[in-house]
């Protein structure tokens, strides 16, 4: 099982990623002139620096875009890290898109623009549920490392749902459930899911322990 990124983030690898403070809005920003950051390219620093105007903008060449033009949008969306309802809305359209590399994108895309539960709630929904179990490892992936915006109490919402994975029938999903637990929080209390489930249980029992503090102390 591995929780790692696929090869799979168009265009990204080279572009430096641009700290600092966010530009402030200057106005609307045109499709045509948006899309030339996009492509055939993705120019992360120029839609850094336009600020977050172009967001609406991206989300309509999202929503006219082909399936390879709308996984580039998404690496961009990716890429930026910026809370977006437009970004938000046009992803969760392909949250299930057979399409293997849209797929990926979207799913790693939509911590990163929005915190909302719902979003939450289709990872999880994935990772569990879902026949391909490459999505499944990916969903965990984006639910590990992706969930840039959440709260605290977001982040008590989406642990109890990663502990109810861990009593998941699949072996496979208790495994990347646990995992994605563990890099959120640092720690495995035991658990091991191969283990049989008397052993998964005293190990869950006391995440559940912990789980009841970390709630307590928000």
């Amino acid at each position: 099982m591995s929780l790692t990124r696929a090869a799979l983030i168009l265009a990204l690898a080279a572009v430096p990623f641009v700290t600092g403070a966010t530009p402030q809005p200057t106005g609307a920003q045109d499709d045509a002139s948006v899309e030339s950051l996009l492509f055939p390219n993705v120019d992360v620093a120029a839609l850094r620096a336009r600020g977050r105007v172009v967001l609406p903008a991206m989300a309509g060449l999202y929503e006219t875009s082909d399936v390879s033009r709308r996984a580039q949008i998404a690496s961009a969306f990716y890429a930026l890290g910026w809370k977006s309802p437009e970004a938000k809305r046009v992803l969760m359209v392909d949250a299930r898109t057979p399409d293997p590399a849209l797929r990926l994108q979207v799913q790693w895309a939509l911590g990163r623009v929005s915190n909302d539960t719902d979003v939450v709630d289709v990872l999880l929904h994935n990772m569990q549920h879902d026949a391909n179990p490459l999505f499944r490892d990916k969903a965990a992936c984006a639910l590990a490392h992706d969930q840039i915006h959440l709260t605290d109490v977001q982040k008590v919402y989406l642990y109890e749902h990663l502990l109810r994975a861990m009593r998941d029938p699949k072996p496979d999903v208790r495994a990347i459930a646990a995992k994605a637990l563990e890099i959120q929080t640092g720690q495995t209390k035991g658990y091991d899911p191969s283990a049989p489930q008397e052993a998964r249980e005293a190990s869950i029992r006391t995440w559940q322990r912990w789980l009841d503090e970390y709630r307590a102390n928000i």
